[in-house]
């Protein structure tokens, strides 16, 4: 009987592993200890890059899934998108209510901010961070590193108005957080929108400050014309850059890396054309930015939600994959996850992902509250072998 310790090297490492799932390597690499040891100092599998499939993560039910497609075959035989989507067993019995990815690893943030835990699949390796004390559920976080590849954790700490009160650093290297020394500034971070990690740094959403209550925010940022901008957070000085301007005077919807080198952002207008933009930049560094328009789509008839929605470009086939929960048919009580692609031609294609179940809290009169757990998607998933 032919064995894996049978079969020519090459083939089992540019035509077998790269069809193992980045999640199962590790159980691979344990029948072999030559494999294991040169795992350390390689990516096995790394010619995954030439199948067309794509590769990311991304959070559902409150559960951190894999997610694989192939969209190139999909666009060419004009066939159904199919998505295979695999739950990971990261930490029993526990939800995930964030994910945030930098250099092939995962920041799990859990629900209600109780915890962080920080995963590489490719290794395995699950690190759980502690707090100086406590967490609290107005934090927000973000994943990166400095000049010398140190990675680190941003904790910004918010009041219960979503104002910025400060912010401490967890430093990989040392084990422990640190705070740093904040200035007050006139803006406000996004809390509900996750910023994105490109080049080791972090870029956020931010708006001029000007309401206490996000419930509030569309109709202030109308009636007092309230600016937002993009900022970025350097992992080496460990400060927020200048503000940088946003490619259009628009609703900006989600962030989102478009491979390690570009940003992009998905931008609607309010009302009833739902015009859908997507820029990316030419240029992108902690002080400076420039952009250019990647797509648009008028009277799409999409809105994407603009507490929820994320998305990612697939280079290749110019196109856009948007993720997001619609609202209900006529006639209807449940909404359903989607998933619409949409090439720089126009809409391509659109589809369900599954219903969406409603998280919220019954009241004694019967009525639930509206809470969804939105898909929420890191794309473009490379291995690391940073080890944890």
């Amino acid at each position: 009987m032919t064995t894996e310790f049978d079969l020519p090297r090459d083939l089992m490492e540019k035509e077998i592993l790269p069809r193992v799932p980045i999640t199962s390597l590790r159980a691979v690499r344990s029948t072999c200890k030559d494999r294991e040891a040169s795992s350390k100092n390689q990516i096995l599998g790394k010619a995954a890059g030439a199948t067309k499939q794509l590769l990311g993560f991304m959070m559902i039910d409150y559960k951190v899934c894999s997610l694989k497609f192939d969209l190139h075959d999909a666009m060419r035989d004009n066939e159904e998108l199919v998505i295979i989507i695999n739950q990971e067993n990261l930490v029993d019995h526990v939800e995930i209510s964030q994910i945030i990815h930098c250099d092939g690893l995962l920041l799990c943030v859990i629900k209600d901010n109780k915890g962080l835990v920080v995963w590489n699949p490719y290794l395995g390796q699950i690190k759980c961070i502690q707090p100086r004390e406590k967490f609290d559920s107005f934090d927000v976080y973000a994943l990166g590193y400095d000049n010398n590849r140190n990675h680190k954790i941003l904790r910004i700490i918010f009041d219960h108005y979503y104002r910025v009160l400060g912010y401490e650093i967890y430093d990989f290297s040392f084990g422990s957080w640190k705070d740093v020394v904040y200035v007050t500034h006139d803006w406000d971070i996004w809390f509900h929108q996750p910023g994105a990690s490109l080049k080791g740094n972090t870029y956020f959403f931010v708006q001029e400050r000007g309401t206490k209550d996000l419930n509030t925010y569309a109709q202030d940022k109308r009636k007092k014309n309230l600016e937002e901008y993009l900022l970025c957070f350097d992992f080496t000085t460990e400060k927020f850059g200048p503000r940088l301007p946003l490619p259009h005077d628009k609703d900006n919807v989600s962030l989102s890396c478009v491979g390690d080198e570009e940003l992009a952002v998905l931008c609607q207008t309010w009302g009833t054309s739902h015009v859908i933009e997507i820029w990316v930049t030419d240029k992108i560094d902690p002080n400076a930015v420039s952009w250019r328009n990647y797509l648009e789509l008028l009277d799409s008839g999409i809105q994407v939600d603009i507490y929820g929605g994320s998305f990612f470009i697939d280079e290749e086939n110019k196109a856009a994959v948007i993720f997001d929960i619609g609202e209900p048919e006529p006639n209807q009580t449940c909404r359903y996850r989607t998933v619409r692609i949409i090439t720089q031609d126009g809409l391509f294609a659109s589809g369900n992902m599954g219903e969406a179940p409603n998280f919220g809290t019954p009241h004694e009169s019967g009525y639930v509250d509206e809470k969804y757990c939105f898909p929420l998607v890191c794309s473009s998933y490379v291995p690391s072998l940073v080890q944890l």
